[in-house]
Order: C-alpha cells, then sequence, then structure tokens
C-alpha cells in the first residue's frame, strides 16, 4: 500500500512498525474508543468501540493485561448521522465520556470533545507535506483533536484516499503511534471507496497490534470485504467474530448478501437461518436480496426456501415495500416452468380478489381465540403491568361496575385521544364531530374522557359536552389515570362485535402479552377492530376508515399467493393496514 510520494516504496505496515507502533503501556493507554454510525439503505446501525482490558487492546510483548481493569476508560462516541453505501456521507455527533482516572482530566476532556460536533474543517484536495500538516493543525482552533475532525470531515467529503494517508503517515511520524480511533475512521474511508488492498492493510495492523477486535470493527471489515471480489474473507471474518461474540445482523446480512451476489443460495440460506436461530431480525433489504438473486433460477429446495420468506412475512405480520414487492412479484415470474403471473390491485371491501376472485381470510377470531385472548389481556396487561401506577384499583372497580351495567357497546372512543385529531380546533369540537360521526345507525357509543372536560374551559365547553352526553356514554377517568387498559377492557368485554377509535399504536400492550400466538392473535383482533381516522379532502371534517374484514397479512392456497404492501419504506404501525395487494397465480 503506497504513501504520497515520500513513501511511496514504503509500504504502510512498514513505515507503522519504523515509526514504533509498539509502545510501552504509557502510548497504549492514549489509545481510546468511539461509536461509529454507518447504516444501510433502510436503517440505521450503531456500531460502539470501547477499549477495555480485553478488547482491542494493544499486544503485550510479556503476555500481561496492558490495563488493570480498574483504570479503564471509556469514550462513547455517537454520530447523529453517518455513510451509507449510496450517499457517501458522515456527520459529526456528540460525545460522550467517561472515566475513573479524575474529575479534573474528566472534565477537562470533556470540555474538549463538547466543541467536537460544533467544529467542522475543509479537508485537503491533495497530500500534504509534514510541515502543511503542521500549520493546519497550529491554525486549527482545537488542536488536541484535530486529527479526529479532519479524519471526520474526510469521511464526509469521501476524500481522496492518498490526502488520508498522508495524514496518517504524519501522524505516525509525529507521535510514533496511530491511535485506535483514527485507524477506524481511515478504515471507514477505505470501505466508503471499496479500496480492498486498504482494508486487508489495515486489518493486518489491527490484528498484530490488538488481542481482540471489536464489533464495529468487525461491522466495517466485513462490509468492505463482502462488497469485493474477495467476498470469501468476509466469512473468515464471520467465524472469527463467532469465537468471541454473537455476530451482528450486519455481519451476517454482508455475508448474506455477498452469497447471494455469487449465486451460492445454499449458503446464503444457511446464514439466514444461523441468524434466525441467534434471534437476529433481518431487514427487508436482505429478505429482498434473495428474491432478487434467485431469478430465473431453478430448484425445488431454492423455491421452497423462498416460499418460507413469504411465511416468515406472514408470520411476523410484516408488510414489505412496494420495491420489495416488485422483485418477488419478477421472482415468481422468472420461475422456469412455472406460469407464475403477478398483479398488483386493491381488495373490495368484501375481502374478494378483483384478480383471481380468491377470498381472503377472515379478520375475525373464532370464539375460543377471543375468550383466550380476552383472558390474556387482563391477566397480562390490565392486572399484570403497571395499570395501577396511573389509576387507583378502586377507579378501575368503579370502571368495570360502570361497563358491566351498560354492556353491549358497539364502539369505544379514546376521548381525549381523538380531540386532538385537528390541532387548530377546540378540543371539545374534535370530539363533537367524531361522535356524531360514529353515532349514525343507532351505534351504542362509550367515550372515555377525563375530568378536567368537565370543566369550562377554553377547550371543553360545557353545552357541547352536554349535548355528546346524550349522544353517548361517557366515563371521566381522573386526570393522570392511563386510559387504555379501560378502552381495553369495555372493548373486549363487549363482543367480538365492538371496535375502537384511538390513534395509539397499542404497542406497549402488545409487548406485555406473555406468548408469541397472543401476541399474533392480538395484532389480528387489533387490524379488524381498530377504526382509523382519515384526513377528509376539504380538510374540514372528520372521517373515519371502517374496519378490515379481511386478515391483512401473506395468504396463500398452494396456486396464488396475496402479499398486501406499502408504498414506501416508512414504518407502518399495527393498525395501519396497507390497501394495496399483490396477487399473483399459477395457470396450471
Amino acid at each position: 500500500m503506497a504513501l504520497f510520494s515520500q513513501t511511496s516504496q514504503q509500504g504502510f505496515q512498514a513505515l507503522l512498525w519504523k515509526c514504533r507502533m509498539f509502545w510501552p503501556v504509557s502510548r497504549c493507554q492514549q489509545l481510546f474508543a468511539v461509536s461509529f454510525n454507518i447504516p444501510n439503505r433502510e436503517k440505521v446501525s450503531y456500531f460502539s468501540f470501547m477499549t477495555s482490558s480485553s478488547t482491542a487492546l494493544p499486544v503485550d510483548s510479556k503476555g500481561t493485561d496492558v490495563f488493570p481493569t480498574k483504570k479503564r476508560s471509556e469514550i462513547d462516541y455517537e454520530e447523529k448521522k453517518g455513510w451509507d453505501e449510496e450517499t457517501k456521507e458522515i456527520s459529526e455527533g456528540k460525545l460522550q465520556f467517561s472515566s475513573s482516572v479524575g474529575a479534573p482530566k474528566k472534565r477537562l476532556m470533556s470540555q474538549v470533545l463538547s466543541r467536537h460536533k460544533f467544529t467542522s474543517v475543509q479537508p485537503p484536495e491533495k497530500p500534504l507535506q509534514p510541515e502543511e500538516w503542521n500549520r493546519l493543525r497550529e491554525s486549527f482552533r482545537s488542536p488536541e483533536i484535530f486529527e479526529e475532525v479532519m479524519f471526520n470531515s474526510m469521511v464526509r467529503c469521501n476524500s481522496p484516499i492518498d490526502v488520508a494517508k498522508s495524514l496518517l503517515t504524519h501522524v505516525a511520524k509525529s507521535n510514533g503511534d496511530i491511535a485506535y480511533n483514527l485507524l477506524i475512521k481511515y478504515l471507514a474511508l477505505c470501505v466508503q471507496q471499496g479500496q480492498i488492498s486498504e482494508i486487508r492493510d489495515v486489518y493486518d495492523i489491527m490484528k498484530i497490534r490488538f488481542k481482540i477486535l471489536e464489533s464495529g470493527a468487525y461491522n466495517l471489515l466485513i462490509r468492505g470485504m463482502s462488497n469485493s471480489d474477495q467476498w470469501r474473507m468476509a466469512l473468515t471474518l464471520l467465524e472469527e467474530v463467532k469465537k468471541i461474540m454473537i455476530p451482528s445482523r450486519t455481519n451476517y446480512e454482508s455475508c448474506i448478501k455477498a452469497a447471494s451476489r455469487h449465486q451460492e443460495m445454499n449458503l446464503a440460506f444457511e446464514l439466514y437461518h444461523e441468524m434466525l436461530a441467534k434471534d437476529l431480525v433481518p431487514t427487508l433489504d436482505v429478505l429482498q436480496a434473495f428474491f432478487d438473486f434467485s431469478r430465473g433460477m431453478k430448484g425445488a429446495e431454492l423455491q421452497k426456501e423462498l416460499f418460507g420468506i413469504l411465511l416468515y412475512l406472514r408470520e411476523n405480520q410484516i408488510h414489505p415495500h412496494k420495491t420489495f414487492v416488485r422483485s418477488i412479484k419478477l421472482w415468481f415470474e422468472s420461475i422456469p416452468g412455472g406460469n407464475w403471473r403477478g398483479h398488483l390491485t386493491s381488495i373490495k371491501d368484501s375481502g374478494q380478489c378483483p384478480v383471481c376472485n380468491h377470498q381472503l381470510e377472515d379478520s375475525d377470531l373464532s370464539e375460543e381465540e377471543y375468550n383466550n385472548l380476552r383472558e390474556r389481556i387482563i391477566k397480562d396487561v390490565i392486572h399484570g403491568t403497571d395499570t395501577f401506577r396511573k389509576t387507583s384499583p378502586q377507579e378501575f372497580e368503579a370502571f368495570q361496575t360502570f361497563v358491566e351495567n351498560r354492556l353491549p357497546f358497539d364502539i369505544v372512543i379514546d376521548g381525549l385521544n381523538v380531540s386532538h385529531i385537528k390541532p387548530r380546533k377546540m378540543q371539545c369540537e374534535n370530539l363533537f364531530d367524531a361522535v356524531n360521526c360514529l353515532a349514525k345507525d343507532n351505534a351504542r357509543l362509550l367515550v372515555l374522557g377525563r375530568k378536567h372536560m368537565l370543566i369550562n374551559s377554553s377547550n371543553w365547553k360545557r353545552e357541547i359536552m352536554k349535548e355528546m352526553q346524550n349522544k353517548a356514554d361517557f366515563f371521566f377517568a381522573e386526570n393522570i389515570s392511563e386510559d387504555d387498559a379501560f378502552l381495553l377492557y369495555a372493548t373486549l368485554r363487549s363482543g367480538k362485535h365492538c371496535k375502537f377509535v384511538t390513534r395509539d399504536f397499542l404497542r406497549d400492550h402488545k409487548a406485555c402479552l406473555s406468548d408469541s400466538l397472543t401476541r399474533h392473535l392480538f395484532r389480528k383482533w387489533q387490524r379488524g377492530h381498530q377504526i382509523v381516522f382519515s384526513p377528509s379532502v376539504e380538510g374540514k371534517h372528520i372521517n373515519f376508515l371502517p374496519a378490515l374484514r379481511y386478515d391483512c397479512v401473506v395468504q396463500t392456497t398452494g396456486d396464488t399467493w396475496h402479499i398486501p404492501y406499502k408504498d414506501t419504506f416508512e414504518e407502518k404501525y399495527s393498525y395501519q393496514v396497507p390497501r394495496k395487494w399483490l396477487c399473483i397465480q399459477q395457470k396450471l
């Protein structure tokens, strides 16, 4: 790996050896850690680097630990933004420092690091001589963090690799050492630019210099090698990671994509199943890659694996985005001799597909499923959580009596939640409009309110409240009470027909349920019973989308597949079910 002109005949590793990289303990203690942030297309991943007595440590020739445990220093460096494979950007973030080396030193370091996010510098366009780097450093307002800030800017600006090498050479010659965090930032720049020989050289240096590399370094190394012709080295690195820690999702997905890209689908699926066995949740990006790289390939086992991914989406009630669905459609249509054809469509309110006329699964639970769900919610969510930290047992008992004396209801409304639908209107007017809209067809309504609604104020007019109480039953809880438990209890006690209205996602309550089957039933029940607010075209009236009669999950009959999808990568919470579907039919 050639440095700039002065060192063109001298390898990077040789240079570092010459500059006495292997210093005694006093030099090693200057190493500190970083968190380096590198997201993939869909989602940001955070890689943390900490120097400790067992990871990212310089090798001690005497075989003893460099740092005593009690004198360990840690610096957590958290980037707010990062670069990815498409945007090639990196931003500087906020540093947090904690140490046991003494308060004065800690305060000084904190003050230095706190200026980091406000400091930027324009990297040079070509390699500099040592005296030029010295002048830049001396003119910088915080010389002690000059190299750190400069490397951040180089990664952000995607500077030429020779410029970064000239700074590393200068640091090595000046200090006799290159700190771990600078090596990591240089490695990130190499990965960003696909500089494979540089990545390998940095890896060789770090393996010689440190007993064990940290997860973030491995993330970068595996990502970099997996995108090259030497992608099998990423597999070797993955095996290395397994010996010291559980590999990250990013580690697995980089290797899966590399194997898929080179048509080694058996290996890709082996890694995929290994990943699932470690409870690592795959991204939609890697699931899509399986369909992209399997296009036109034969094999019953491959087809079975890809069908398994679709069933994984069903089991976990995941809605793919439109780009992913297009990959699924193209794969089906490319199966040799398969005669599959796909169409994008919208399902009728009745649940019938207009393309193949197939009737989708009903969203209703069976009596047994419904009763089991009701019992589990009462046990796990209402009585098994911190419900009574925000409401008293006496108040909830009074609510239960209130509900039992008035059952059944057709619709239960989270009054305070709905009152904020349109911020520019009075809260009581929002609630009044919602009650009027939902009270059609003589539906029996229960509105869960708070006691402050009964006090005449700018947002709550007494005469409007009285008029609403002629159209619906109201229960007014204490102002500090948590009303989700009230909402769930009243809806479930009213029977399978009862729907509920809230803009809350109820994710916390879903998480409280004790087993996966019950969580599955809860999501299915929620999709079929939560009435969703829909803004009108004019924006003047409140409208609600009815709960769906059919279940919004991947479905198959063997010769048909129906896959609900979203338009974008945006997260859609469990009650915001897609209205668009991919219908795939096999013409026999």
